[in-house]
């Protein structure tokens, strides 16, 4: 999501919260990326483990391969994915997509002209995306502006550390008071998450 000085002003301005985010740590970058198979494979290797090692595994993978792309995925035995260090279920997911592309199944080029909505129907009827994967594909490629990833373990924990709030409906509640700048106020709770841990 391209991150926009006037949404930025709107959200600290309403929401103290953001505001000692800045004041502490500045403004998150922009943390865009190009919408398409690359991308959205990165992300579904990103599911449950840490950036670092996400791209690790992508580096080896990318290496090994001739080009990234579906046709060359799917040109892969389970011995060679294990080789690059994928796990067997994420080559199912990267195959269930890789299929859907070759398929017509998925037309990245089609995603920016639906709803949120829509996008969310679209992807998650691939097995191995669910709405984690997708709300993150909707923020990072599509910029879409109002998405809160509430199966985010760290934006979680860092509501529960620097907020009263606990449980998930309160955690629910409060993302909900952050429209229509959701992603934007993950962006700096992940930025705080990240910069706390000199992860950045």
């Amino acid at each position: 999501m391209i991150v926009n000085n006037n949404d930025i002003q709107a959200l600290v301005s309403s929401h103290n919260l953001f505001l000692k985010i800045k004041d502490q740590y500045g403004i998150p970058p922009n943390w865009q990326r190009p919408q398409g198979f690359i991308s959205l494979s990165k992300i579904i290797l990103e599911q449950q483990v840490s950036l670092a090692s996400a791209e690790a595994h992508f580096k080896k993978l990318n290496s090994y391969v001739k080009e990234f792309s579906p046709k060359e995925i799917l040109k892969l035995s389970d011995e060679e994915m294990r080789s690059c260090q994928i796990s067997r279920q994420k080559a199912k997911y990267l195959r269930e997509l890789s299929n859907a592309i070759i398929n017509k199944d998925l037309i990245f080029d089609e995603l920016p002209k639906l709803s949120v909505d829509d996008v969310r129907k679209k992807l998650t009827s691939i097995k191995g995306i669910g709405n984690w994967t997708t709300d993150i594909y909707l923020m990072f490629c599509l910029q879409s502006k109002d998405i809160f990833p509430l199966g985010d373990i760290a934006l979680i924990n860092t509501i529960k550390e620097l907020t009263k709030v606990k449980t998930h409906s309160g955690i629910v509640r409060i993302t909900q008071k952050w429209n229509p700048y959701r992603s934007l106020a993950a962006y700096f709770l992940w930025y705080y998450y990240l910069k706390k841990r000199n992860r950045i």
